[in-house]
């Protein structure tokens, strides 16, 4: 029987030597593995949700700060509802609106190559949403403010 500590530490190695094919990544204090891609800022973390079970959790923020207006939040529900590689999550802060893409998928036993094609898939959907919602201006009101 291994450890929950050990179960995570290997799948956390395999996602970045996965991730470090494409982006440079940076191991946190807690094991957490951080890297932005294209101005989006994300995490992959890890936890054991039962022997034999070890899930990656990826959460990459699309934007923040955002004008919390009807007509973004029509344009995040649309393009939530276009089957994505996961969530859209809007969050309501005193700045405006924060923008989260999340997904979480059981990966122990994954190399490092399919694992890298499926959270480069993830990572490039949050990438292309933040495009299409923010247009070319690449921008939202605080950007400096994250990552």
């Amino acid at each position: 029987m291994t450890t929950e500590a050990a179960d995570t530490a290997v799948l956390l190695t395999r996602a970045r030597e996965a991730l470090e094919r494409y982006l440079e990544v940076r191991v946190d204090d807690d094991g957490a593995l951080t890297f932005s891609h294209a101005d989006v800022p994300c995490v992959v973390q890890a936890t054991r949700l039962a022997e034999g079970l070890t899930v990656l959790s990826l959460t990459c923020v699309v934007a923040w700060d955002l004008p919390d207006d009807a007509t973004l939040a029509a344009s995040v529900a649309e393009r939530a509802g276009q089957g994505l590689f996961g969530t859209l999550g809007v969050v309501h802060t005193e700045r405006g609106l924060d923008l989260t893409l999340r997904y979480a998928f059981p990966a122990q036993g994954m190399e490092p190559a399919p694992l890298g094609t499926l959270l480069m898939l993830v990572v490039s959907t949050a990438s292309q949403v933040r495009t299409d919602l923010l247009g070319d201006s690449g921008g939202a009101p605080g950007d400096g403010a994250a990552g």
